[in-house]
């Protein structure tokens, strides 16, 4: 496993991150103990989790699976870089979601009782929440931060400018702010290019892609519903048939270069600038090996010309619009 730094700071991650998303809705308990065992197994120090994991309104049911296999010891926990969220109605009550400084205070409670855990190591806003000022915010973080309950503040789902203004409003208040985004990034959905990678990069933030295949868009569709292995319908099988030709060109050129889709299109992130490592939310214990295995996918530049040829991205950014 490779390991880098998360943006600007000191702190170490491994290169593939274990997303958790689909612990209790897809995957069992158990099969989700045993993946995070392989996970350490296969030196991945990263997971990310979130509040409203588990589809269940106030439940928290991916954190407390996560918190039930911290439970079991042999430096789980110790090992793990764990990351969470807030900003989704975790009930039906005023402040119950968002980012006023009550919530922050509540959830991040609830999440730490939920992962039986005394800290978070990276604390992340789920989206923007235009209605709380960055003054609150910020204020709140530098009491969760002085408590000793959160080490790092992300964000998530953000434009180039709300990560402008947050850094602008935490230097007025000598504080670290934001280290991290976590967006959608990927082949076919290349907008962070234009303006939000740009300011991450400028900030000192690491990006975190996630859904990093599209959808399983990027993970040899063509062949697998050709095969049998998988069926589409309903949104999945109409953006297929709207990215059609490059899909086809882009599994033709991984079969001649050797590289399984899924595991070329992590590794083309993981040769982006400025991105730290991708999120995959393995099902199975397969899905984890091959994630993994991307780390260790060296492509060269004309394989990756040959992608943005395939895919095109933004490589004026961020002036893109303009000459």
């Amino acid at each position: 496993m490779e390991y880098t730094h998360l943006g600007r700071t000191g702190l170490s991650v491994s290169r593939a991150v274990l997303g958790t998303m689909n612990f209790g809705p897809q995957t069992s308990e158990e099969d989700s103990f045993a993946i995070m065992d392989r996970a350490h197994d296969l030196g991945v120090n990263f997971f990310d989790t979130a509040n409203v994991y588990g589809w269940q309104k106030g439940e928290g049911v991916t954190e407390q699976i996560v918190g039930r296999w911290f439970a079991q010891g042999g430096g789980r926990r110790e090992r793990t870089v764990i990351a969470t969220k807030l900003y989704g109605d975790m009930g039906d009550w005023p402040n119950e979601s968002k980012l006023s400084a009550l919530a922050i205070r509540r959830q991040l409670d609830d999440s730490l009782r939920r992962l039986q855990t005394d800290h978070v190591d990276l604390y992340q806003f789920h989206h923007i929440d235009r209605a709380t000022p960055w003054e609150e915010i910020w204020q709140a973080m530098e009491v969760a931060v002085q408590q000793g309950k959160v080490l790092y503040a992300g964000s998530s789902n953000f434009a180039g400018w709300h990560i402008a203004q947050a850094q602008e409003a935490a230097a007025r208040r000598n504080f670290v702010g934001l280290v991290s985004e976590q967006s959608i990034y990927n082949l076919l959905v290349r907008d962070v290019e234009r303006e939000t990678l740009p300011a991450a990069r400028t900030y000192g933030l690491g990006m975190i892609p996630w859904s990093p295949l599209q959808g399983g868009l990027l993970g040899g569709v063509i062949e697998k519903t050709e095969e049998g292995s998988r069926r589409l319908e309903g949104r999945a099988k109409e953006a297929l048939e709207a990215n059609r030709p490059a899909i086809e060109q882009y599994e033709a050129f991984a079969k001649e270069i050797g590289h399984a889709p899924g595991e070329l299109a992590l590794a083309w992130l993981l040769h982006q600038p400025g991105v730290t490592a991708p999120i995959t939310g393995p099902r199975t214990m397969q899905q984890l090996e091959s994630a993994v295995a991307s780390v260790d996918i060296h492509l060269d530049q004309a394989a990756l010309d040959r992608l943005d040829e395939i895919f095109p991205g933004h490589k004026t950014s961020p002036e893109d619009y303009a000459w």
